[in-house]
């Protein structure tokens, strides 16, 4: 694999929790929802069962969490996942600034 889609592959699909986070920080939505808005605001395709694994492993460490509306679960973010977003876009800035 070449440098840069090895890059490309670490910063998306890899870390899928960022992108998760920052589209529950917008709104709550029903998990189905979140690959195919993966796709439309970040250009890239999640694998099919992989958004809902880490989805499951955020909530079990508290960064999100679920309640049932309308006979379907619903995520948001919390506290502790906004403040975990919020770090993940500081590193990125710290390391932009570094390289530029």
């Amino acid at each position: 694999m070449l440098p840069f889609e090895r890059l490309k592959k670490l910063n998306t699909i890899d870390n899928l929790w960022i992108y998760i986070l920052s589209i529950l920080k917008e709104k709550e939505i029903h998990a189905w929802q979140i690959p195919k808005l993966i796709e439309q605001k970040f250009n890239f395709k999640p694998g099919k069962i992989t958004p809902y694994r880490v989805l499951y492993r955020l909530q079990e460490k508290g960064f999100v969490k679920s309640k049932i509306k309308d006979r379907k679960r619903i995520y948001k973010i919390t506290e502790k996942g906004k403040k975990e977003l919020e770090k993940a876009k500081d590193f990125y800035k710290k390391i932009l600034s570094i390289l530029n």
